[in-house]
């Protein structure tokens, strides 16, 4: 088996140049999927037949939700590349994706106590779902705080990593807590495996905005690493010739 394009990712160089191809499109697809899913969930999918246009929060909810749990595994997954395969790109990607990954923990944290309050009659109780999401929170705030902590760059790459390699466990918990311990928290609103209990005019436009959000994700995520490591190889000889070719376009 080939592992070029496995080794290619580690080029700092290589992944500027193809992140900039990406970004555009990604970008482009953000906004279309999330403008679309906003638009047709919040102005013409029916309302719940239990719980009215509340369940209209489900359009912000459950995709950051969904992000948030998915960005904490590829910072597992990053960790591991780092260690093992010592790719740097790897804990750039890690500290670039965990400030993203705790916005959208908070956001479906807000939103789940938005949706909470005239389904459950409360803004916070201590279910399993909710704990283990609040849980995942401040596993977030922990990498950021300790890859800020760590002056040398090398020592805060691996401790970020085990840390971020210890805290996955969490994800399942997430996941499972519904099935495992006795809670409040509905069961999934969506998954890729099951057929959707809603009818297709409530979970088409959930689908788009679940995809949006990715896209979002994926955007972001690409610009913070760009910055990253133009910051980290400013020393380059390639980076010095994208700034002037930079430079020389603008001006």
């Amino acid at each position: 088996m080939n592992w070029t394009w496995f080794h290619k990712l580690g080029s700092p160089k290589w992944f500027y140049s193809i992140s900039g191809k990406l970004l555009p499109w990604l970008s482009i697809a953000a906004v279309v999927l999330i403008g679309l899913g906003l638009v047709w969930g919040l102005a013409f999918a029916p309302p719940d037949y239990q719980q009215g246009n509340s369940f209209r929060i489900i359009y912000i909810h459950v995709p950051t939700a969904m992000l948030a749990q998915s960005c904490y595994v590829m910072l597992a997954v990053c960790g591991i590349v780092g260690l093992v395969w010592k790719m740097k790109l790897a804990d750039v990607a890690l500290q670039c994706a965990a400030p993203i990954g705790a916005w959208m923990t908070a956001v479906s944290l807000v939103t789940g106590a938005i949706w909470g309050k005239p389904t459950w009659g409360s803004w916070w109780v201590w279910d399993a779902r909710l704990t283990s999401m609040l849980i995942l929170l401040f596993l977030y705030f922990g990498l950021i705080a300790l890859g800020n902590a760590i002056s040398n760059r090398d020592s805060a790459a691996k401790a970020c990593a085990v840390l971020a390699i210890v805290g996955v466990i969490n994800i399942p918990i997430i996941k499972y807590s519904v099935e495992w311990w006795n809670t409040l928290h509905q069961g999934a609103t969506f998954t890729l495996t099951e057929k959707p209990a809603m009818p297709v005019e409530m979970w088409a436009p959930l689908l788009l905005m679940v995809l949006g959000f990715y896209c979002f994700f994926g955007a972001v995520l690409l610009m913070r690493m760009r910055l990253e490591v133009l910051k980290r190889e400013a020393r380059a000889s390639w980076v010095k010739a994208e700034v002037q070719s930079s430079l020389g376009a603008r001006g």
